[in-house]
């Protein structure tokens, strides 16, 4: 680790960030009075606020280093007022107005933290503040969008918002957290450029009293517009398999990890303190807080390193740690580097050992794949459901027709094709007549093409656009499936009970008849999806048109299961037309096909691949 030691760091932030956020805004040494802040019964007066921020001469624009100078003395007098209180006192004014965040018990612990006076703990607060206020800000701006932005930025420039708050009020925010002009508190903090000493805790009270004073203004809109505010639901890991990857680390390895961490060039001194109640926050098993610090200090340890080993200091101010080469065209060390082990002392053994082998489980592509292998799982099932023989019968009789025939034939040509790109070692059926489409593709090939490693380290965001649309693909493809279970068995259950009036059991006829065409292809779909993902990077040697022209050819399969779901759905029943659109679907893949446009195509054909 030699090639990290050099002269000590004492910030991470640029001259222009350390002065508007550790002086600016003491410059102006003015007593504000609390009162016309926030009221005696916690009401925050928005117009002392609003009235402190600056704007350019052609009031275009936010004047950023104006707003933060003049907004000073009011967070000094905002953080004294906090200070002054009890715990008790502050839960009874402002606890009510934390609801509308979906985790106003976090508030109180920030309260405490601020009294503690403890500067890891203030910025670990913030930090959990900020993130609370983005969720809860992208579920406030539902009420009116559609689908919310994903960088911070943009939520708080959205029309939405600003609708339902005010644009006084948004740029007031702006100023706190919306922008690298002006204090861009959660940024500095999540991106583990600020050490703790270098936040003022009287930001942490007034972001506190914005979240009051938002929760205010929220309550009256919802009561002027009789709209109700809806939390969406967090992100849980459901399979024990991401849950159990890592080994466990005893005390022993914690008191070694201790030593390590005041020897280590890895770890910048000015951020210390931060990994100090890391292990004090994993210890008292507050494994959340604990990745949150570690999180970002990894980033600041990383941004360390690629600074040093592609000899450019000044990025470590800015730098892109992941990205695949550098503003001069050289190719990025950081990651050939990481590929050897950084260190050797025998207690952190495990560790390394286990992260050259892991392979990330919370990546898109990750995603995707059990995504895949699980729908598959549920399209499997279809085999096992009862029907009554007279009616399959029946429903064999109804599929020969032209329209269905044509659809198996389409199936067969797409088939053949996708088994003609499969990537190097992996089996191809040498003759596809000899088997029922039902069986297509079979559930060993699935599990060892999504078993084939996709690098996720440098994923643009051409990639990331194609992933998302292909998830959806593959979402919408498990919701028809647990429709058709859902449907086959209360059918079936109805014909033994002989409750299906005639028309019921005529639409129960037709459905057999189409899951016999809806299981070929939605196993069509998967390894479709699967082959594309398996050559995803290829979609990076596109031009802008062909790649507007695929993304389009994506989304028409988004489309059509999109529209199956409907088709599909209890209320619709639509069996019969679900046929007509999966005619049309398969015409699309195939016209798109036959113009060698898929990623399969693009990416670098096999030579060698094995018959069966």
């Amino acid at each position: 680790m030699e090639v990290l030691i050099g002269a000590p760091i004492t910030t991470c932030l640029s001259p222009s960030v350390y002065d508007i956020i550790c002086n600016l805004g003491f410059e102006l040494r003015e007593n504000c009075d609390i009162n016309s802040i926030v009221t005696q019964n916690g009401e925050v007066c928005w117009k002392t606020v609003t009235d402190c921020v600056s704007y350019t001469e052609s009031d275009q624009g936010l004047d950023y280093w104006g707003s933060v100078r003049l907004l000073g003395p009011v967070c000094e007098a905002v953080h004294s007022h906090f200070l002054s209180l009890t715990k008790g006192q502050f839960e009874i004014q402002y606890a009510p107005w934390f609801q509308w965040t979906s985790l106003p018990q976090l508030f109180p612990e920030i309260f405490d933290a601020l009294k503690s006076l403890q500067s890891p703990a203030i910025s670990l607060s913030l930090m959990k503040l900020t993130s609370c206020l983005e969720r809860a800000l992208g579920d406030v701006f539902l009420l009116l969008g559609k689908e919310c932005p994903f960088l911070l930025r943009d939520l708080l420039a959205s029309e939405e918002l600003a609708q339902i708050f005010g644009q006084s009020v948004m740029n007031v925010l702006k100023v706190f957290i919306g922008s690298p002009c002006g204090l861009n508190l959660r940024n500095v903090l999540w991106h583990g450029f600020a050490s703790p000493e270098e936040i003022p805790p009287k930001y942490c009270s007034m972001m506190i009293l914005l979240t009051v004073g938002l929760g205010q203004l929220l309550k009256s809109y919802l009561q002027n517009t009789k709209l109700t505010l809806t939390h969406r639901s967090f992100v849980t890991l459901k399979n024990l398999e991401d849950l159990v990857i890592f080994p466990d680390v005893t005390y022993e390895v914690l008191s070694v990890l201790e030593e390590v961490m005041t020897k280590s060039a890895f770890i910048l001194k000015i951020m210390l303190p931060y990994w100090e109640v890391a292990l004090i926050k994993f210890r008292s098993q507050r494994f959340a807080d604990c990745a949150i610090l570690l999180l970002a200090q990894l980033e600041t340890g990383l941004r360390n390193v690629f600074a040093t080993l592609n000899r450019c200091p000044a990025r470590l101010l800015t730098a892109e740690i992941l990205a695949k080469h550098l503003n001069d065209g050289r190719i990025n060390q950081l990651p050939l580097f990481l590929g050897e082990p950084a260190m050797e002392k025998a207690a952190v053994e495990l560790l390394i050992n286990l992260a050259e082998g892991y392979s990330s489980r919370c990546h898109p592509v990750s995603q995707l794949k059990k995504q895949v292998l699980s729908c598959e799982e549920s399209i499997r099932v279809w085999a096992l459901l009862p029907f009554p023989e007279e009616l399959t019968q029946e429903a064999v009789r109804l599929e020969d027709n032209s329209e269905t025939n044509a659809c198996r034939f389409l199936i067969t040509k797409i088939m053949d094709e996708l088994y003609h790109h499969m990537p190097e070692n992996h089996c191809v059926l040498k003759d596809l007549d000899s088997l029922p489409t039902e069986t297509w593709p079979s559930s060993q090939l699935l599990c060892e093409l999504c078993s084939t490693p996709v690098p996720t380290l440098f994923c643009p965001r051409i990639v990331l656009e194609v992933l998302v649309v292909l998830r959806s693909i593959s979402k919408q493809c498990h919701h028809v499936s647990n429709q058709v279970t859902a449907a086959s068995e209360l059918r079936h259950m109805q014909w033994v009970e002989r409750t299906l009036r005639s028309r019921q059991r005529l639409n129960y006829l037709r459905m057999l008849s189409s899951i016999r065409l809806l299981s070929p292809v939605l196993s069509l779909v998967l390894l479709l999806i699967v082959l594309e993902l398996v050559n995803i990077h290829a979609v990076c040697g596109k031009s802008t048109h062909e790649y507007q022209q695929y993304l389009k050819f994506v989304k028409s399969i988004l489309q059509y299961t999109e529209n199956l779901v409907a088709y599909t759905s209890y209320e619709k029943n639509k069996w019969n037309e679900t046929i007509h659109l999966t005619h049309t679907a398969l015409l699309k893949i195939w016209t798109f096909s036959e113009k060698k446009q898929m990623l399969i195509h693009l990416a670098k054909k096999s030579t060698s691949k094995g018959l069966l």
